[in-house]
């Protein structure tokens, strides 16, 4: 597969570029390694500071991400349950999402994360952003910030804040707690504003009303005649069309064998084609006497309406977060808010890079709200898992049972670790 080609040369590169730094460290200690992960680090963190004046914000800010994130905790390890229980039942097949590469969020390797400019911004913005809390709700909280970096090797990249140690071990367990669930809420939140923002938009463009052929069945007569799907028919015999009914209206004075001639505009290109009509298929309720194409339009108007089902709810707002992976009609039809689709070009939209911009709004939603309920997993080393320390050593110090702290982050922890490796590695032991 060309992923592995790309990952081994990408890691021949960093390979090569890594030994070179660690021998000659031209940056100091700006450049360290742990293992094989390269941290480039700055010490210029004054910028933390100016968000000290809003703490009374911040806090209750930090306040509210604490909470999501123990909502989030309990949901996603339900769902990792019930997940396993689906994967136990159904045996599926170790295809699709069940892929090793389609595991991890690589774009350009998971074969539903495309390696595009708005997948590649959403990705850096959405780790950034997450570091950012962190550092904003240290200084907030009297945590001083060391320096701020990059992470090299780290799928792929990541960013850090690095608080100090000594001011972290003696800040309280809420502080420390909201300064935890502070990147996860800065996701959630960029991830809503990105959606609402996308719905938002959707409402400025106007569904295609002309005869789009948006597929055409094999064996019929415009199958026979070359006529290329996604082309829209602009002329009947010479007679100008603008809509499907246009074009049904003058085929219902047509009967099978009749010929007739198309123009037809495909990729801004007319070109004609002549064909000889059919009979309807038996199949096709109801069967009409006219003649026959063998051709079926872009269904505009049901694909408008499923967009504003899908949305306008809190079920079709969280649709989105499957929408790469729905393989179904609705997804097909909705493929277009996320990828580079032929769709694309039917609608009518208010300037050019229109769908840059869904692209990039979908995308910076999709990836933040994502890593957001990832992080809020209660395992360690995520967010949710020190979360879930600082929560249980409260609840645990009032009962005398403070040492046991640690053993239980772990069990759950190693529980947890235990339900995602099951989840990707069943589908391949289960189909030996």
């Amino acid at each position: 597969m060309d992923w592995y080609y790309l990952l081994i040369s990408l890691l021949i590169a960093y390979g090569l570029i890594a030994s070179i730094l660690y021998i000659r460290r031209p940056l100091g200690d700006r450049i360290t390694f742990y293992g094989p992960i390269m941290a480039i680090r700055s010490y210029n963190v004054g910028f933390f500071d100016r968000f000290t004046r809003f703490g009374y914000f911040f806090r209750v800010y930090g306040s509210i991400g604490v909470l999501m994130v123990a909502i989030i905790s309990i949901l996603m390890s339900l769902l990792l349950i019930f997940s396993l229980r689906y994967t136990l039942l159904f045996q599926p097949e170790p295809i699709g999402i069940y892929e090793p590469q389609n595991i991890l969020l690589l774009p350009g390797i998971n074969d539903y994360v495309p390696s595009t400019l708005a997948v590649w911004f959403a990705f850096f913005l959405t780790i950034g952003i997450h570091e950012l809390g962190h550092g904003i709700l240290c200084r907030v909280e009297g945590i001083r910030v060391k320096s701020v970096g990059i992470l090299v090797a780290i799928i792929p990249i990541g960013f850090f804040v690095e608080p100090d140690e000594d001011d972290l071990q003696k800040a309280a367990r809420v502080p420390k707690a909201r300064m935890f669930g502070a990147g996860i809420i800065n996701n959630l939140a960029i991830g809503l504003i990105c959606f609402l923002a996308l719905i938002s938009v959707l409402g400025m463009i106007a569904a295609p009303t002309a005869p789009v052929i948006h597929g055409i069945y094999k064996g019929y007569p415009a199958y026979e005649a070359g006529i290329p799907s996604n082309s829209i028919i602009r002329e009947i015999n010479g007679q100008s069309v603008r809509t499907p009914m246009d074009v049904a209206s003058l085929l219902n004075n047509t009967r099978p064998g009749d010929r007739i001639t198309l123009l037809v505009e495909h990729e801004g290109i007319s070109k004609t084609y002549s064909l000889t009509l059919s009979a309807w298929p038996q199949e096709m309720v109801p069967v009409r006497e006219s003649g026959f194409m063998g051709v079926y339009y872009y269904p505009s108007d049901e694909v408008t309406a499923r967009i504003a089902d899908a949305l306008r709810t809190p079920q079709g707002f969280l649709y989105l977060l499957t929408l790469p992976f729905d393989s179904s009609s609705t997804g097909q039809y909705l493929r277009m808010l996320a990828f580079d689709t032929v769709e694309i070009s039917y609608f009518t939209v208010p300037f050019t890079q229109f769908w840059t911009l869904v692209h990039l709004l979908f995308w910076c939603g999709w990836i933040n709200l994502n890593v957001g309920i990832f992080n809020a997993i209660p395992m360690v080393p995520l967010d949710g898992g020190y979360i879930m320390k600082e929560g249980l050593e409260g609840m645990l110090k009032r009962r005398g049972w403070e040492r046991f702290t640690d053993k239980v982050v772990m069990t759950v922890s190693w529980v947890m670790l235990f339900l995602m490796v099951s989840l990707i590695a069943l589908p391949y032991l289960l189909h030996i």
